[in-house]
């Protein structure tokens, strides 16, 4: 007496829709962060992008500055920009300003209004830089996570598949690969959120990196350039 033929629908959704609850939840929680990863992304592609082209934009300015009148200028137009400004100019503006304040108290050394102008623009610096870095500790964290809670459900799955072997009385090909597959998928979604979490991670951390090191220097040469002013 042959065996019946098995038909089985191997496509991903069909396997989705048959795996155990558990697996099911692992999935959907896999896809919703790498749904929020990729978002992520994106924002962080512009905001980064962004950054950069009005870093350049200053810098270029910047050299350009021959006198007092001339930062003066520079800066009134940054603070204009408001919310659009970027983030160079605003640490740049919070400086000055400082800058400014304190040389309008008498008997205060250039050195107390220095330092006044470094804490202030330190202070900019770190609000900026973390905003920057928004996200990011949630990207590492996909990319870590990730392929563990798929291997989570790819174990479960292959529990429940052995499981269910007890009941036949004869197991075959067909029997155990449906079952086999469906915790695999969990595996391939844990891989497919983490890959990109990962290499974004390295991609901005490197690119955060290069833009903090270009904010330090500058705010080392308009430091300089506010002590050779005499007067503002």
């Amino acid at each position: 007496m042959t065996s019946p033929t098995v038909t089985t629908d191997m496509s991903v959704i069909h396997l989705f829709t048959n795996a155990s609850i558990a697996v099911q939840l692992v999935m959907l929680l896999l896809l919703l962060l790498s749904l929020f990863s990729w978002i992520f992304i994106f924002q962080k592609i512009w905001v980064i992008r962004a950054t950069r082209d009005k870093t350049e934009e200053f810098e270029k300015a910047f050299r350009g500055i021959q006198t007092g009148a001339d930062l003066n200028d520079l800066l009134q137009n940054a603070a204009n920009h408001g919310t659009e400004a970027g983030t160079l100019e605003r640490i740049c503006l919070s400086g000055y300003r400082e800058f400014a304040r304190l040389r309008r108290q008498h008997g205060l050394s250039s050195a107390t209004v220095m330092d006044g102008v470094r804490r202030a623009m330190r202070a900019t610096y770190q609000r900026e830089l973390d905003q920057m870095e928004a996200h990011l500790n949630f990207l590492a964290t996909v990319g870590s996570v990730s392929p563990y809670i798929g291997l989570f459900g790819t174990v479960w799955g292959i529990m429940n598949s052995f499981r269910g072997l007890a009941n036949v009385g004869q197991a075959t090909l067909a029997n155990v690969a449906p079952g086999i597959a469906e915790a695999l998928i969990a595996t391939a979604i844990g891989l497919f959120a983490a890959i990109p979490a990962v290499i974004a991670y390295n991609h901005f951390s490197r690119d955060v990196d290069r833009l903090a090191n270009r904010f330090e220097s500058q705010m080392e040469e308009f430091q300089n350039l506010l002590q050779r002013i005499p007067s503002v």
